[in-house]
This record gives structure tokens, sequence and C-alpha cells, in this order.
């Protein structure tokens, strides 16, 4: 028996639509880095970029659990005594809280280029408003997948 893998004219991508209203970041995060890697097909290759078109909505009331809100994100500028921090809190509430769902994503794929180049397949945005009515997404209800899924708070 031979292993069966697809090639580029075979794949067919879906658009679809999660509302992260009231959706734990981690574990939204996580639906969708599966959804953009195409794993949850049964013909998953590795090595194609197969998976899914994903738009997510209202980001910017993605619910955090724990202290993490306060936990402060690092980065470097470049220059000499350049680092900076900023809570998650601070992101959420200022001009990009988008960022905070697609830097998740993003550290749940692997570090090559095909994963940069399925993070071309994500769009993500603050409110409920997104112009790709045209594609016609599928909606993917995440809160009724499990109940660990939302939090009460």
């Amino acid at each position: 028996m031979k292993t069966f893998t697809m090639t580029p004219d075979q794949i067919e991508k879906k658009w679809i639509l999660i509302d992260a209203e009231g959706v734990v970041l981690g574990r939204l995060a996580s639906i969708i880095a599966m959804r953009l890697r195409g794993k949850h097909k049964a013909t998953f290759t590795p090595s194609m970029d197969m998976g899914d078109n994903v738009i997510v909505i209202n980001a910017e009331k993605v619910q955090i659990t724990g202290d993490k809100r306060e936990k402060p994100n690092y980065w470097h500028t470049g220059h000499p005594g350049g680092i900076k921090s900023r809570t998650t809190q601070e992101i959420l509430e200022g001009k990009y809280p988008e960022r905070v769902l697609t830097q998740a994503v993003k550290r749940m794929l692997p570090g090559n280029k095909l994963s940069r180049q399925q993070m071309t397949n994500l769009r993500v945005y603050a409110g409920a408003e997104h112009p790709h009515e045209a594609q016609s997404p599928e909606v993917l209800d995440v809160k009724s997948m499990n109940p660990k899924n939302t939090r009460s708070a």
C-alpha cells in the first residue's frame, strides 16, 4: 500500500468564520492553528499548505484566564537598552487588540516558511465587521465544542 500525498491541484480551501467573543485565548488559538495547517482533514500532508482560510471577528473580546492579563510581553527594538514591555491588558485596550490573538496563533505553528505562508490565510478583526461576505464563510461555533472553551466572568 502506498502513502497518499496531496498535490496542489487537489487541495480545496474553505472559508471559516469564528466569533472570538467570550472564548478562551489559548483554546481558540490552538483550534485556529489546527485549521490553518489542515490537520482536521483526513488528507493532511505536512509539506503542503492545505489549511482553510480563517476569519476571526470580535478579537478584542477574547477571554484570558488567570493573571495572564497582567503578564508583561517583552520585545527588543534592536538598539542597546531597547527592551520594552507591555501587558496583555494594555495591548487589548490599545489600537491593535487583534495582535494578541495573531501572536498566539503564530506561536502555535512551527517556525518555518510553510507556517509563514499559512499565516497569510488568517484574518483577524477587532470588531464584528469583516469584508469577506463574498466568500460566504461557514460559521464554526467554538463555544459549543467544549464547555471549557468559554469563560463566565
